[in-house]
């Protein structure tokens, strides 16, 4: 039986997996001993291509050209990382190496991370395992290298992610080029982000900063009292649970706002 290329989502977990099993040697991007390559991702490898990657006329951020959504899509090397990516390709494809191990994070992301590299570099038609780390002491290392499954089992977390990935992309490019010509218009310079998480999230801050420009001060009162029972005492407040989850911030369960009440 070949060697087995073990991808870790990160170097110092590659090499916690190396103190684990022992009897590694290592080298400038993995690590080696007689049943296992073990090399790193590094995070995020591959990305989504750019609009222009799919067309040149899409270099344009013409309102004409959206919405932009292509037929299938397609991966590509972040910036930098072209290099990491081939090594772990020539790694994956050595004689001596039969099959792959997803070591990335246990979860969708470090799913796709794997999904993306060995569909990239071709090694997917080699048979693939999924280490499922939770915990990185020695011993949980070993028994999930004793309980390694099968690859294609936990395929619905990557698939997950990346339907994620292609929400955001499309939800990104379309929206940001079509706020950005938009605002042009009138004036404004520069391009205008907007994101499937970002554009919400930044109007929920944007409503609550209202909010709280647009607040007045109004005055309450709470009532507050001792009690003593069997020689324990304590304070209790008044509690009206009617007003609790009310819609309007200033009302809460404890305030009463006359004071002749």
């Amino acid at each position: 039986m070949g060697k087995r290329l073990v991808i870790a989502e990160k170097p110092s977990v590659a090499r916690d997996i190396a103190a684990a099993l022992g009897g590694f040697e290592e080298h400038e991007d993995y690590i080696e001993n007689e049943d296992f390559v073990v090399t790193w991702a590094v995070g995020h490898l591959l990305e989504l291509s750019e609009p222009q990657d799919y067309d040149k006329a899409l270099r344009s951020w013409s309102v004409k050209n959206l919405p932009i959504i292509p037929d299938t899509f397609t991966i590509k090397p972040r910036d930098g990382q072209k290099t990491r990516v081939k090594n772990i390709q020539k790694l994956g494809r050595r004689k001596d190496v039969d099959g792959t191990i997803n070591a990335c994070d246990a979860g969708r992301e470090g799913e796709m991370i794997y999904s993306h590299i060995v569909e990239f570099t071709g090694l997917d038609k080699k048979p693939g395992q999924r280490l499922w780390l939770q915990s990185m002491t020695a011993d949980s290392i070993r028994t999930a290298f004793e309980q390694l499954r099968p690859g294609q089992e936990l395929e619905p977390l990557a698939d997950a992610a990346w339907c994620r990935a292609v929400g955001d992309w499309l939800v990104g490019m379309n929206a940001t080029r079509a706020l950005t010509q938009r605002l042009k218009s009138r004036g404004e310079r520069g391009a205008w982000s907007a994101g499937r998480v970002q554009t919400p999230t930044l109007n929920l801050i944007v409503e609550r900063e209202r909010e709280i420009l647009a607040h007045v001060p109004q005055p309450f009162w709470e009532i507050t009292g001792s009690f003593e029972k069997d020689g324990a005492t304590w304070e209790g407040r008044y509690y009206d649970p009617a007003n609790a989850g009310h819609p309007d911030r200033n009302v809460k369960p404890s305030r009463i706002f006359d004071q002749a009440w």
